[in-house]
């Protein structure tokens, strides 16, 4: 298992991204938006590490309601796969809920699909297809 990002929720992107780099080193290496999902993210590099920032266009988008529900923080761990329908049927195999029925295009520009936080400890994760 290879971690491939973490996910954080963020109501000031901005802030978020000049804390992340004046403070923590990290450089901004993308930005990207979704209107259909919602969101605007940064990605950052510290190291082999990568952050991903999430902030919400709209309230009614699942980052937005983890806002509202849970303040700004950790939103998910992404887990790179190198093949996402494998991994896939091998969670549901062992009896996990997955939140994506078919993997789905993610801002990374790879396949994704995110397994629900009851599955696994109460952690929103997802799997990245490398």
């Amino acid at each position: 298992m290879r971690i491939h990002h973490v996910g954080v929720a963020v109501d000031d992107l901005d802030a978020a991204i000049q804390l992340y780099t004046t403070i923590f080193g990290a450089e901004l290496t993308h930005r990207a938006s979704n209107e259909k999902d919602g969101l605007e993210a940064a990605f950052l590099r510290a190291g082999d590490a990568e952050v991903e920032l999430l902030k919400p266009l709209r309230e009614d988008t699942p980052v937005g309601k983890f806002l509202t529900k849970r303040g700004p923080g950790l939103h998910h761990i992404a887990v790179a796969v190198p093949d996402i329908d494998q991994a896939m049927a091998d969670a549901r195999a062992a009896g996990l809920e997955l939140i994506d029925a078919e993997p789905r295009m993610g801002m990374h520009g790879t396949r994704i699909a995110f397994v629900h936080p009851k599955s696994v400890g109460g952690v929103l994760t997802e799997f990245v297809e490398t």
